[in-house]
């Protein structure tokens, strides 16, 4: 009994050791194209609207929640997302999902944006203009959830139409979208050069003006209308 005894705990490491070297082997002899572990995305996201939102069916009322959601990586991406689920849990992971379908790039300039832009999205109206560093985000409500996600740090904004947060959310996407980073190349293009007036071209050379005074008049000649004979 004592010599068993003494041999069963020798046993059970060289177990360990034997299942530990299978393990590795495996590991190692693994296909090269196998899945590798997916990184956490780093997507900060943002509530804009959440409501409840019903329909009448022939049985009755189906309720349901609508989730608009911001996600955007705080460096000049953002996406918008809105969906709707039978719980507020569901909804927030479609819209999430959907906003990343959508991503935006916003092009920034020392931390705002290039230039200033008036957007319409139906009865929504949005005027934004950049700011120097330090002024921060003078704006409220949603846009300026929205400059936060993009990554905009200076920003001056108004919201002069309706109220409505999904409609205002849209819109800021809308004129995000359409900025440039070199708008004066693009204006300059379609600018027509257009020649000095002559009052100009004249009022600035002097010489100019003095041959424009001694010039004479011309008088027009008016030809003698003939004479009808009296009968």
């Amino acid at each position: 009994m004592t010599e068993e005894t003494k041999q069963q705990p020798t046993a059970e490491p060289n177990q360990t050791a034997e299942k530990t070297k299978k393990f590795a082997r495996s590991f190692n002899n693994r296909r090269p194209g196998g899945r590798e572990e997916r990184q956490p995305e780093e997507f900060a996201q943002s509530i804009v609207d959440l409501a409840r939102v019903t329909r009448v069916m022939a049985g009755g009322k189906r309720m349901r929640f609508r989730a608009c959601v911001a996600v955007g990586d705080k460096n000049g991406h953002i996406g918008l997302g809105l969906a709707k689920g039978a719980d507020v849990s569901l909804a927030m992971n479609k819209a999430v999902a959907q906003a990343k379908k959508k991503m935006l790039t916003v092009p920034l300039v020392d931390g705002t944006i290039p230039h200033a832009i008036t957007q319409k999205y139906g009865a929504a109206y949005v005027m934004i203009k950049p700011a120097v560093q330090g002024k921060g985000i003078i704006a409220g409500g949603v846009i300026r959830i929205m400059a936060e996600m993009a990554g905009i740090h200076n920003l001056t904004a108004k919201i002069l139409g309706t109220n409505n947060k999904v409609n205002n959310a849209k819109c800021m996407m809308l004129a995000l979208s359409s900025l440039q980073e070199n708008p004066h190349l693009k204006t300059a293009a379609h600018h027509k050069v257009s020649g000095p007036s002559s009052a100009k071209a004249t009022a600035g050379n002097p010489v100019q003006v003095k041959q424009a005074q001694t010039v004479a008049p011309v008088k027009k000649t008016t030809k003698p209308s003939a004479k009808v004979p009296k009968k």
